[in-house]
């Protein structure tokens, strides 16, 4: 099963990769793509390809892996198959930090990509803090989480409530999960901090299984707990909240990346790398699905996901975990 989340899933992006810059109107051969991506074609095709189908390509995979990673972090925090970036207040308080920013702004403009990736971050910090740390096994950071993310959701929808009608439909768009007009600068950026945050997270995924130790029995290995606890959940947070900066609230992708990616791997570091690799295969299906599902209209990414997420907590909810599980 591990060879086949080596193997089969690089191939699986690719093909979503070749979907994504050949579907939509128009629709691309093999030969136009290729014709296209090296600019032998013509201006229009190029343009397409390289400025607006490519970007969205590469920000539904920065999205897909960042809620991947962190899904697989803050579940084996948690150790429970539920837990996500949702759980903590990141993306309502991603989405907060941007409403604000469109209050505050003088010119009556959105804020920086950058504005949804602090709100994120400083919503864990605040969730630390309010919960006196993480707690043992995560529990109590998990539980304030929640009434954070109940306090922030209704910051947000009083700020859409009360905005006027064009400053919050654009920040209602936003809200509902999309990949739509994401560009090379945003998108590069978030790319940057996204590997930096992913090489900082590879000594954090070697210990995962630590995690469902005993905290004397972590001790006897050498390891702080307590610390080793907020390590994983500040990496998690940076992570969920790159991929909200870009693509607003996602839901079901950090859920269902490293429930998935446990019935491929049975070892920490394996499955924070497959959850990975599996929640970019998720946001560019979900994408693509929105895309071409429906010819005069596109659906945002975070919508599919949506409508794909209540039948996997359910099939979640009635399947056993696997023995082993990270």
């Amino acid at each position: 099963m591990i060879a086949f989340s080596r193997s089969g899933l690089p191939l699986l992006l690719l093909a979503l990769a070749y979907a994504e810059l050949a579907a939509g109107q128009p629709g691309l051969s093999p030969v136009q793509l290729l014709d296209g991506l090296s600019g032998n074609g013509p201006v229009w095709r190029t343009t397409l390809l390289t400025q607006i189908r490519l970007p969205r390509l590469c920000a539904a995979f920065v999205v897909g892996i960042g809620l991947g990673a962190a899904g697989a972090l803050l579940q084996a925090l948690a150790r429970n198959r539920l837990a996500g970036p949702d759980v903590l207040g990141l993306n309502d308080g991603a989405l907060l930090a941007l409403a604000l920013s469109l209050v505050l702004s003088p010119a009556g403009l959105l804020g920086p990509w950058w504005c949804g990736l602090t709100g994120a971050l400083l919503t864990a910090g605040f969730v630390v803090l309010a919960a006196g740390g993480v707690g043992s096994r995560g529990y109590r950071v998990l539980v304030v989480g929640l009434g954070v993310a109940g306090l922030l959701r209704a910051g947000f929808e009083f700020a859409l409530a009360t905005l006027p009608a064009f400053h919050a439909a654009g920040l209602y768009a936003i809200s509902v999960g999309s990949l739509s007009g994401r560009g090379w600068p945003q998108v590069g950026v978030a790319a940057a901090l996204l590997l930096m945050l992913m090489a900082a997270s590879w000594p954090l995924a070697l210990k995962l299984t630590l995690l469902g130790l005993h905290d004397d029995s972590m001790r006897s290995l050498g390891v702080r707990p307590g610390r080793l606890r907020l390590a994983v959940l500040l990496a998690a947070s940076g992570l969920a909240g790159v991929a909200a900066s870009i693509g607003g609230p996602i839901g079901f992708v950090a859920i269902a990346a490293p429930t998935l990616a446990r019935r491929l791997a049975s070892e920490g570091h394996a499955v924070f790398w497959t959850a990975a690799a599996i929640g970019a295969a998720l946001v560019a299906s979900a994408d693509l699905l929105g895309r071409i599902s429906a010819a005069a209209v596109e659906i945002p990414v975070g919508v599919v996901a949506g409508l794909l997420g209540g039948p996997f907590l359910l099939w979640l909810l009635m399947r056993p975990e696997p023995h082993g599980a990270a």
